[in-house]
């Protein structure tokens, strides 16, 4: 007869979730991995767009709870501090890790940190996943990073590469351009960066560093005044958009009476939404 209990087992704490499967390559799967980090107090989890809360809405409360809140401060502090905001990533990743929403996360987490080959792993599987491409050119950088400069030149050949557009297609053109040089191929990475957005009547956010990517091609190849011009567009490019020169500085105001203000905390400089 079944030995099986009629009552439910008790909830593992998170010390006590089960032994790691040896065939699950993820950081937040090893057995010397980190405790989890502090989350700050005015943290709810609820800060995630509709998206991301809509995959979590496949765990458990509890799960989607933690889940939550460590990606929210992952987000929070992906530009702040990277190292930190991957631990957070793996935090979520113990509970989510096979939602695509948090595969993302700790994939450009890692990215951030310049972890390359667990943000190559991670970012592979969200792609797997999701069917997104909008990581590829995160995914030919680590390619790149990891000394694989052919493979990321092989990568942006593929369908869906090619099929990118605007931004994506900006960023993975400034990557592949990088990987053709690696390998002393200045030609290559000319054509690779004339794509449509390479456009002197139109500034896009990415204009500024895809202007000076292909200015330094450019210089390479000896075409000195045709990289001047480029290079002369940069700082215009960059008026129309108000960054570089023109990104109005951040001000914050201290009380006059104190002899050492205090930083600003991270909840104080982030607005609340940030995911």
């Amino acid at each position: 007869m079944s030995d099986r209990r009629s009552y439910p087992p008790r909830q593992r704490t998170e010390r006590e979730q089960p032994s790691h499967n040896p065939r699950d390559l993820r950081r937040a799967n090893r057995e010397d991995r980190e405790r989890s980090p502090e989350i700050d107090e005015d943290i709810t989890g609820k800060e995630l767009d509709r998206e991301a809360a809509r995959q979590l809405s496949t765990l458990t409360d509890n799960n989607r709870q933690w889940v939550a809140k460590h990606l929210v401060m992952a987000g929070r502090l992906l530009d702040i501090n990277p190292q930190l905001a991957l631990e957070h990533a793996l935090a979520a990743s113990r509970r989510g890790g096979r939602l695509a929403v948090v595969r993302e996360a700790v994939g450009l987490a890692a990215y951030a940190a310049e972890d390359y080959a667990e943000a190559l792993r991670e970012l592979r599987t969200y792609r797997r996943i999701s069917g997104d491409q909008t990581h590829l050119p995160v995914i030919a950088d680590c390619l790149r990073a990891l000394g694989k400069s052919e493979k990321a030149v092989e990568l942006a050949q593929e369908p869906e590469a090619q099929q990118l557009t605007g931004a994506a297609r900006a960023e993975l053109a400034m990557v592949v351009a990088g990987a053709h040089q690696d390998q002393g191929d200045s030609a290559s990475a000319k054509a690779a960066l004339e794509i449509p957005e390479l456009s002197l009547s139109r500034a896009f956010s990415f204009s500024p560093r895809l202007y000076a990517a292909y200015a330094e091609v450019l210089h390479q190849l000896g075409q000195e005044q045709e990289a001047s011009r480029w290079t002369a567009q940069i700082p215009v490019a960059e008026k129309a958009l108000g960054t570089g020169l023109f990104e109005e500085p951040e001000i914050y105001d201290f009380d006059d009476e104190e002899d050492e203000p205090a930083l600003p905390r991270v909840k104080d400089v982030l607005p609340e939404s940030s995911s």
